[in-house]
């Protein structure tokens, strides 16, 4: 019995071998399978047949093979099943812990943002931000980040179907300053914002792309504006986005992301 499971194992093992040859090559045939593999091409074309039969391959009429719509499937699932409040609360209890300041996880919906979970501090002062709050796409760090790693073209439809209405001291109303902001921003990687939402607060926030590479979402450490000092911004830049690229990469991201380069 013993020596069945180990025969199964090894057949299992091997299977996998010849999935794993697909994340590289898009289409290969049972001897291109069989040269990059080492495995023999009897047991290829044995193992090859049962794979095709349960979805993972699928064979064009050259004689090709190339993954299934299963694997689609299963992405999908895995994907909608990965809440990212769980994904991310850890990380963004770490990096409470490390600066002390306040940690949003801000998600797009529709033209406005919407803040899904917050770490707060022990600061006697507090923000008043709490879950569940909105705010436009073209305020605040946050908003500001999602906005910048938009898609081109819907980036530009929301910035030419909106107007710019201040809502604090510092809310960006001139369309041209917006656009050099959100330019630096996509170089940067980050976005730092005072007192655009509410009086004497700052905020700065970097991005969480998904496993397609697509912005989700992105998070932020916020707190009053006097402890936001000049001398102190480079420092949170890296911290922050340190935290972003963790969760991104914890949600299968793999795209290069950009960091800011210390001045």
């Amino acid at each position: 019995m013993q020596t069945i499971h180990k025969h199964k194992n090894k057949t299992v093992v091997r299977s996998m071998d010849l999935l794993q040859l697909f994340l590289t090559y898009p289409k290969l045939n049972i001897s291109e399978m069989a040269k990059l593999s080492g495995i023999p091409k009897t047991s290829v074309l044995r193992m090859i047949g049962s794979l095709e039969e349960m979805g993972f391959l699928k064979k064009d009429t050259e004689g090709s093979y190339s993954l299934g719509l299963l694997f689609l499937q299963y992405g999908n699932l895995v994907a909608e099943r990965l809440d990212i409040r769980h994904v991310a609360l850890p990380v963004m209890q770490q990096l409470r812990d490390e600066i002390q300041e306040a940690i949003h996880l801000v998600l797009r919906d529709g033209d406005e943002c919407i803040y899904i979970e917050k770490l707060d501090t022990d600061h006697p002062v507090r923000l008043f931000t709490k879950i569940g709050r909105k705010a436009p796409l073209y305020a605040g760090a946050s908003s500001r980040i999602i906005l910048a790693f938009m898609p081109e073209a819907e980036r530009e439809e929301y910035l030419a179907a909106t107007e710019l209405q201040p809502i604090a001291t510092g809310t960006i109303t001139d369309k041209t300053k917006l656009r050099q902001i959100l330019d630096r921003s996509r170089q940067e990687g980050y976005s730092f914002s005072r007192s655009e939402l509410e009086n004497y607060t700052a905020e700065l926030s970097a991005p969480i792309f998904d496993h397609t590479g697509q912005i989700i979402a992105a998070l932020s450490a916020a707190g009053l504006e006097v402890q936001f000092e000049e001398g102190r911004i480079a420092e949170l830049v890296k911290d922050v986005q340190q935290a972003a690229n963790e969760i991104s990469r914890k949600l299968g991201c793999t795209r290069q992301i950009p960091v800011a380069v210390p001045l």
